[in-house]
């Protein structure tokens, strides 16, 4: 496979969503397991609580748009702290699909988010 990661090969969908046959590898991306949802119906392949934002920076957060340009700072900067995870992320990303699974309500203000444009950035 070609070694860049394209984004068709990167999705991202809500744990509240029905997993799909071409989700690929589902990689749950939160550090707190989605409030509601059963493991068995969750279909998470890989949890990698490491790239999550760290609690006190989820906290500062609390998903409020005004605070997204500093949020999206601070959580790569975070992200960048944890290199043998992302690795590991970008090697799965490399066998196939991956969808990054995420909680969040707001599907535009959110972790998943921000990890997604890191791997395709940084291709």
């Amino acid at each position: 496979m070609n070694e860049n990661i394209l984004d068709e090969e990167v999705k991202l969908k809500r744990a509240y969503e029905s997993p799909a046959t071409d989700d690929g590898k589902r990689v749950l991306v939160d550090r707190l397991w989605p409030r509601g949802v059963k493991k068995t119906e969750a279909a998470i392949d890989c949890w990698m609580k490491e790239l999550a934002p760290s609690t006190e920076l989820r906290r500062w957060f609390g998903h409020d748009p005004a605070r997204w340009e500093e949020f999206r700072w601070r959580y790569a900067a975070e992200i960048h702290e944890h290199r043998d995870e992302l690795d590991q992320l970008r090697d799965l990303i490399r066998q196939g699909t991956v969808t990054l699974v995420y909680s969040a309500h707001d599907e535009v203000h959110n972790d998943a988010v921000v990890l997604r444009e890191i791997l395709l950035r940084h291709r």
